[in-house]
């Protein structure tokens, strides 16, 4: 996390939401607030927090709706939330919870009490997610808790890994300012693609750097792959200067200080499944990855490729 970490505080109590700024914003948090559920669920969306404290009753949706939602959005499923609850009752602390609550806090609470449980749940949801500051994706460690569950579970599974081709050439030449919107984009992009021809199972991880990672099922994993490579594609010449864009290539310096012609950008994605491998580890599956995608990269266009090499007896 870099900077004062943001917080919403969604409750239509204009009193309790005064009383959360006050303890909240000079224990160097910073605060915004939403009146009721649809609201909430806007701004989280526009700009996503860094935790979301919601009252279990709101106008328009309730906490544990809001909740639900931000479960199945790609971006937002590991957003932290903690639920309040007016009354002590064990049935409205169960349905935050089932609804996707990381915690709850009883009404009336103690300023103390209030903010150990907001440290407790960013402390946790940083060490458990290490999400990318760039894009808010799901980093390494979730990656890899990922992969192990869907390994464990036995499960139908596809992993692409997914790699831009000419990036560093893009990156020299535009500034890193440029080449982080490209990682941006690409990122809305992969969940942009998983809402339309995935389910709320999907899962994109950001690696590092212009490196991703999409889990999914062999079912579905052509059609998303599909998508992904025509998107990518239509959106790529979009990022030049109008001058690079009609001509089809960056004039770039290479080591030996020669210039050359970099392509435009394009996508590789390597995709792994199980159905002809049995898995123990993730680190099989990355093996794998890895020289499937240093194939796809031998291309000059976007395109996607898919292990279908057996697992020898």
């Amino acid at each position: 996390m870099t900077g004062a970490p943001r917080i919403l505080i969604a409750d239509d109590d204009a009193d309790l939401r005064e009383i959360l700024r006050a303890v909240l914003e000079p224990a160097g948090y910073a605060v915004s607030e939403a009146s009721d559920g649809e609201c909430a669920l806007r701004l989280v969306q526009e700009a996503p927090p860094d935790l979301v404290i919601l009252d279990y009753m709101m106008p328009r949706l309730s906490g544990p709706q809001v909740c639900e939602r931000l479960r199945r959005d790609l971006l937002l499923r590991h957003l932290p939330v903690i639920m309040l609850t007016g009354k002590a009752e064990v049935q409205d602390k169960v349905h935050g919870i089932n609804a996707g609550a990381d915690d709850y806090l009883v009404k009336p609470f103690e300023p103390k009490e209030l903010l150990a449980r907001v440290q407790m749940v960013l402390r946790r949801t940083h060490q458990g997610l290490d999400a990318n500051p760039l894009t808010k994706l799901p980093g390494n460690v979730a990656i890899q808790q990922e992969l192990e569950r869907r390994i464990a579970s036995a499960e139908p599974l596809a992993v692409g890994y997914l790699d831009l081709n000419q990036f560093k050439a893009f990156n020299d030449h535009y500034g890193f300012k440029r080449g982080d919107e490209v990682i941006q984009r690409t990122a809305a992009l992969l969940i942009e693609a998983s809402k339309r021809h995935g389910d709320s199972t999907e899962f994109i991880g950001h690696i590092g750097g212009d490196d991703f990672l999409l889990i999914t099922t062999p079912e579905r994993a052509t059609p998303l792959c599909e998508a992904i490579v025509k998107a990518f594609d239509a959106m790529a010449p979009q990022l030049y200067d109008e001058a690079h864009r009609a001509r089809g290539y960056l004039l770039h310096t290479d080591r030996k200080g020669q210039s050359i012609s970099v392509p435009l950008l394009s996508i590789a994605i390597a995709l792994i499944t199980n159905e002809e491998h049995r898995f123990s580890h993730p680190g099989e599956i990355a093996t794998l990855g890895a020289e499937l995608k240093a194939y796809a990269k031998q291309f000059e266009r976007s395109t996607y490729v898919r292990e279908r090499r057996k697992t020898t007896p």
